[in-house]
């Protein structure tokens, strides 16, 4: 493993435990070259679905564009990383699930929705305002309007 200090390729395993529920195994390494530690983790390699997009392109599923959407969605907000790890989990697990090899991107971004909507009101509807792209006022209004009978 390359040191992210100094870039040497030469180290020890100083601990390794069970991450993520047995599903990852989280390793402590020390550089042999500058001495500092640094964290790895390590994991089963899986075929993720293919994502639809809305405009019919394919691409790989990536967890990173989920994240990064959660991540605005919530930023400012009292919602740890934590939670959004927790949140990625299910989306991704849900996606690994699916007997498919194709999992629409439409289907990802109503999860994606939901689950924000337990998490925090104000970061479902930032989210749901962008993924939904409303024309105008009136389509906000009836979103906001379902939210609330929620």
């Amino acid at each position: 493993m390359r040191c992210p200090y100094c870039g040497h390729d030469d180290d020890k395993v100083v601990d390794s435990r069970s991450s993520k529920d047995g599903a990852a195994v989280r390793r402590r390494r020390e550089c042999l070259k500058c001495e500092k530690r640094f964290t790895t983790y390590e994991q089963v390699e899986e075929l993720m679905p293919v994502v639809v997009k809305k405009d019919s392109r394919r691409e790989p599923y990536d967890r990173s564009k989920v994240m990064g959407g959660l991540q605005v969605a919530c930023r400012k907000l009292p919602v740890s990383q934590k939670v959004l790890e927790d949140v990625c989990d299910k989306i991704e697990k849900f996606v690994m699930d699916r007997s498919d090899k194709e999992v629409n991107s439409s289907e990802i971004g109503e999860m994606v929705i939901r689950l924000l909507h337990k998490v925090d009101e104000v970061a479902y509807i930032r989210f749901a305002s962008v993924y939904r792209e409303f024309k105008d006022r009136k389509a906000f209004i009836n979103e906001l309007s379902r939210f609330m009978k929620k």
